[in-house]
């Protein structure tokens, strides 16, 4: 099955578009300053982009003593950028540490 021109066309701009997104990371500790080694960037979602909804989702990990991230808590946030910001910030890898740490964070979503 071939998609009409207009469908393809369509699809290209949003794709563009998708890629013109910012992101923007802060990030404070709540126990310490714990060096980011892998950041993964969240996905803008396509609903959030479309509906020109942006703000920042503030969030709380716990990162155990080897920097994998353990868990993830919203801490505020627009519900349709919260998801987007945990899942990112879950794969996320910090610096190895004595102990377990929490990390507070906050990410920036605004469309362009």
């Amino acid at each position: 099955m071939e998609f009409p021109r207009t469908l393809r066309l369509t699809a290209l701009i949003l794709v563009i578009f998708s890629s013109l997104s910012t992101v923007s990371f802060a990030g404070q500790s709540a126990d310490g300053d714990r060096k980011i080694l892998v950041k993964t960037s969240p996905i803008y979602p396509t609903l959030a982009r479309s509906m020109n909804i942006r703000g920042v989702v503030k969030l709380e990990a716990v990162v155990l003593p080897n920097g994998v991230v353990k868990s993830v808590e919203v801490k505020g946030g627009h519900p349709l950028l919260t998801q987007s910001a945990v899942t990112a910030v879950g794969h996320w890898k910090f610096e190895p540490a004595s102990h377990e740490t929490r990390e507070l964070i906050q990410i920036e979503f605004v469309p362009q």
